[in-house]
């Protein structure tokens, strides 16, 4: 199995400013792209208004990347590989 190296604090650091900053862009377009589909629906002759459903879907993905990021589940998936590790090479050692 191979043994990943443990990351620095400043490389912990670079990746958790690096996920912010794709938080980031992903909340301003999702701003932007649906004002433009909310712009079309107003202006649009009747019909179907779809632009609802976009905003409520994309808004759950949007909301589930904001989530990732304050949860900060990368850092429980690198702590319970190195429990897992540690337990490996403990019933290894025996």
């Amino acid at each position: 199995m191979a043994q990943t190296k443990a990351l620095t604090p400043q490389e912990r650091a670079q990746k958790r400013a690096k996920y912010l900053s794709g938080l980031i862009w992903h909340a301003g377009a999702f701003v932007i792209i649906n004002a433009f589909f909310w712009i079309l629906d107003g202006v649009g002759a009747g019909g179907i208004n779809w632009s609802p459903w976009i905003t409520v879907f994309w808004g759950f993905a949007l909301a589930f990347h904001a989530l990732a990021y304050f949860v900060d589940g990368r850092q429980l998936e690198e702590r319970k590989t190195q429990e897992y590790l540690e337990e490996e090479r403990k019933h290894t050692t025996v």
